[in-house]
């Protein structure tokens, strides 16, 4: 790692220091010329990503670069050159160092920039992918879950279009769909290993994951809300009876739920499509349609109701808060 401050000096010693050749050109104003310190011309030319200096050396540096590189390469539409791309495979472990918060700054320039599928692809490619989700890349390279890898990538391309056509897009969305297949694995680890409630499974599997994920990449307080708003909706919009489909549906997330179900409903097919295009005829629906809509759905409930508790009146001490 670099353990020098950068210090002033003459432009060829900052040449030096930058990491790509296509990085060290330099416009003057005086004679209004390019002044190219590394052959960078001729790579923009050749459409070449080539680093500066030994590969090796300057992945140790800062293994950053090694994402960088993948950008820029999808970002220009160019290649990383032969000699740049070898030593990346081989040094990916060295994003383990990196702290998370940086690693959250870089996911959202590779994911949320419209080239989302295509840095997917190289970060898979050069087995950097599992230094940003862990247990995403897991359950793809193991192929232990069916709907993962579609999952993902639909969710991805999804969202390149979204930026593309100048759509808004949150990363609290893609990053959801990124933890959505590890987030049920857990869940249905904790019911068959426990007596938990299905609620309480939710929640402790949330706490696991995102505890781990968190280790990867740190995702802000904010994100991890919308996320949390966005799985919970998933089970919501299978409850539609009575009043509970209006309700749902005047949830503040409710689009951002809906989302999500319509690319549930594209990859795993089935009940899960079904249900995405019942909710989005009811969008479409009159007031009237909507009711009978409802009407139609059959309740929820189920089982023998159980009689009501006595409730107890609470103690309330003299430093207890009331609101």
């Amino acid at each position: 790692m670099l353990l020098r401050d950068n210090i002033y000096g003459s432009i060829e010693e900052d040449a030096e220091r930058r990491d790509f050749t296509i990085n060290a050109l330099y416009y003057s104003a005086i004679d209004f010329k390019v002044h190219d310190f590394a052959n960078g011309v001729r790579d923009v030319h050749d459409r070449k990503i080539r680093l500066i200096g030994d590969p090796e050396t300057r992945y140790r540096e800062d293994p950053v670069r090694m994402l960088r590189a993948i950008r820029f390469a999808t970002k220009l539409d160019m290649e990383i050159s032969k000699e740049t791309e070898a030593p990346i495979r081989s040094l990916a472990s060295l994003l383990e160092n990196i702290p998370a918060a940086r690693m959250f700054e870089e996911f959202l320039k590779l994911f949320i920039s419209g080239k989302g599928a295509a840095n997917l692809a190289m970060l898979r490619d050069y087995n950097l992918f599992q230094y940003f989700f862990p247990a995403t890349e897991q359950l793809i390279s193991q192929q232990s879950h069916d709907y993962v890898d579609n999952f993902v990538s639909l969710a991805m391309n999804n969202t390149d279009n979204r930026i593309n056509t100048n759509q808004r897009v949150t990363p609290a969305f893609l990053i959801a769909a990124m933890l959505w297949y590890p987030m049920q694995v857990q869940i249905q680890r904790l019911k068959s290993e426990t007596q938990l409630t299905p609620q309480d499974a939710f929640f402790a599997a949330l706490s696991e994951i995102m505890s781990e994920q968190q280790r990867s990449i740190s995702i802000p307080k904010r994100f991890q809300a919308m996320m949390k708003d966005i799985w919970i909706l998933q089970e919501k919009l299978e409850r539609r009876d009575g009043k509970r489909a209006f309700s749902v549906f005047e949830h503040p997330k409710f689009r951002a739920g809906y989302d999500f179900l319509l690319i549930r409903g594209e990859i795993e097919g089935g009940n899960v499509q079904l249900l995405a295009t019942w909710w989005t005829e009811f969008q479409e629906a009159s007031e009237e349609a909507r009711i009978q809509m409802v009407k139609s759905v059959p309740s929820s409930k189920s089982g023998p109701r159980r009689s009501p508790r006595k409730r107890r009146k609470p103690k309330i001490s003299s430093d207890t808060n009331i609101s």
